[in-house]
């Protein structure tokens, strides 16, 4: 024994000897801000307190920013594993004549009011399994394993409109409708039982006589279905929540037991653009996700060996369009915009060349620090502004291996292969150098008077971190960008608001909510003018808010 322990210290001896030493750049590796204050639970503000304005809010902006995202990361003991599993915390910004008021309510999902009940984590979530009831017996415990999986409602990503009531949503079966007012939580609605999908996207799109459009997935007899739900306008005599929506089209999955992930879609004038990207969901594993004792998000995975396709549906008549276009393997989590041109489909959106930041996304990840903090970051890809062309009359000789992009103003390319199939390539919407800035995502543009047209601007948040650090205007022309930032201010997702009767593309302002770990930084409502992307000024709040998702504004 002593000779073995001999020859086993000798031989780690000389590994150690053997292994080079740490060079200069492994020992100074960068550090990113701590955020993790930013990602914790914080005490609701159900009546409206009054912020204190900085500078000058216009008279003119009359209405409520209302803004969602996570709230509370544990309950009891038992604390959330993933960003997206936190309780929906429900924002709102009420702005008239100059001055602001804030407010924050817990949405009372039925998640939310069934863990508070029982102190513990009682609903699985996208990245945390809820642990069987300690008070039961071992068998119990076991067979609880084969129960029907309870499908979260915890509706904690956006704010939506639909019929003129504005409702909270994730991208499962259920939404709440919600009142813009007070924020108080009203009727819980399934879309399943209005039109025969699982749930729907949390990013719609408005066309300008009412309609509303989204995307969800159906698995049934037939199999699985990519569907386009089309939703009526408000009516006088309708009073039923989502009556009259119908499935416009479906379209069938490359693989019927692997669909992909989608968080949002495009839409121009005529079309709906649906991209199938390589980010896969495993139904078998999904399925037997409680079984195995892991969360849904372990079914969901970056397979690149799938090429990325674009699918093009006429959003008047529901046919889908017979071109097959199709990219190498990118991610997408966020649509720019898209228009038509000269028989041609132009597409901006926010795209990474890797998949995999859906998992990178765990709590315990983003509230690392220091050098960790960095090299999970770092680990990421990064996300940026480009652009692709669809050619959507193409006769069947065009031309093979040839770019049958006919618009001068974009790199863009579409080529045909010898087997019908055409590749498009992106130009990217950003100048050389831009890589410095981490990335770019949470894209706005002046939706009510530009959606679905050609476009000059877009705003967004650039990512040099975790999450958004500052923002940015992006002319889509000259490719040029201004930004706004400020050291340790986080800001979220940029909301464009019009000036009334404005002729001008960027006539309006950007609203943002700016939080901050430092302790003696208040959180505020960013307003800046959007041309010139100055500050006009700030409202600011002394209550904690941690780092959320999307939101809406609301005109009064």
């Amino acid at each position: 024994l002593s000779y073995l322990l001999f020859v086993v210290t000798a031989f780690f001896a000389g590994l150690k000897r053997s292994l080079p030493s740490p060079s200069k750049e492994q020992t100074t590796l960068p550090t990113l801000q701590c955020i993790s204050p930013l990602l914790k639970t914080v005490e609701e503000t159900p009546q409206p307190i009054p912020a204190k304005v900085k500078g000058h809010i216009p008279e003119w902006i009359n209405g409520s920013l209302l803004r969602n995202g996570p709230g509370r990361f544990e309950f009891g003991e038992e604390k959330y594993n993933h960003w997206f599993d936190g309780m929906a915390l429900l924002h709102q910004f009420q702005l008239r004549n100059g001055t602001v008021t804030y407010r924050s309510k817990f949405l009372q999902s039925n998640s939310y009011l069934t863990n508070r009940q029982h102190n513990r984590i009682v609903v699985s979530e996208f990245g945390t399994l809820a642990m069987p009831d300690p008070c039961k017996s071992v068998f119990e415990r076991f067979m609880s394993r084969f129960d029907t999986p309870k499908p979260s409602d915890n509706a904690s990503v956006s704010y939506v409109v639909y019929k003129g009531d504005y409702y909270v949503s994730s991208e499962n079966t259920f939404m709440y409708k919600v009142d813009p007012e007070t924020l108080e939580t009203k009727e819980k609605v399934d879309w399943s039982k209005f039109v025969a999908v699982n749930g729907a996207t949390a990013h719609p799109h408005y066309a300008s006589d009412g309609t509303t459009y989204n995307m969800g997935n159906s698995y049934g007899k037939h199999g699985t279905r990519y569907n386009i739900i089309e939703i009526p306008p408000q009516k006088s005599n309708c009073s039923d929540t989502l009556e009259g929506a119908k499935v416009l089209c479906s379209i069938v999955p490359m693989d019927n037991m692997k669909p992909s992930y989608y968080h949002s879609f495009g839409m121009s004038e005529n079309y709906i653009i649906f991209i199938e990207q390589p980010i896969r969901l495993n139904l078998m594993r999904i399925i037997t996700s409680k079984f195995r004792g892991k969360p849904i998000s372990e079914g969901i995975n970056w397979e690149p060996q799938y090429s990325t396709r674009f699918h093009v549906v006429n959003k008047h008549t529901g046919e889908v369009l017979p071109g097959q276009w199709y990219s190498k393997p990118f991610a997408t989590f966020h649509q720019i915009n898209a228009f038509e041109d000269h028989g041609c489909l132009v597409l901006d959106l926010c795209c990474q060349d890797d998949g995999k930041t859906l998992a990178t996304y765990k709590l315990q990840n983003m509230r690392r620090s220091g050098v960790d903090l960095y090299q999970v970051y770092d680990s990421v890809a990064r996300t940026f502004p480009r652009r692709f062309v669809l050619p959507l009359n193409m006769s069947s000789d065009a031309p093979v291996g040839k770019n049958l992009n006919p618009l001068p103003y974009t790199l863009a390319k579409a080529v045909k292969d010898a087997d019908g199939k055409v590749w498009c390539t992106h130009e990217n919407l950003h100048p050389e150098g831009f890589e410095n800035f981490g990335g770019l995502e949470f894209p706005q543009i002046n939706y009510s008077q530009y959606s679905g047209k050609k476009y000059r601007y877009f705003y967004g948040c650039g990512f040099r971190h975790f999450i958004g650090d500052s923002l940015m205007k992006v002319d889509v022309e000259t490719k040029n960008f201004k930004i706004w930032q400020e050291e340790g201010s986080y800001p979220s997702e940029p909301v464009f608001v019009p000036v009334p009767n404005a002729t001008a593309e960027d006539n309006g302002v950007i609203l943002s909510v700016v939080i901050s770990p430092n302790e003696n930084q208040s959180a505020f409502l960013l307003v800046l003018d959007a041309e010139t992307f100055k500050e006009l000024g700030r409202a600011e709040v002394p209550v904690e808010m941690p780092y959320g998702f999307h939101g809406i504004f609301r005109s009064h």
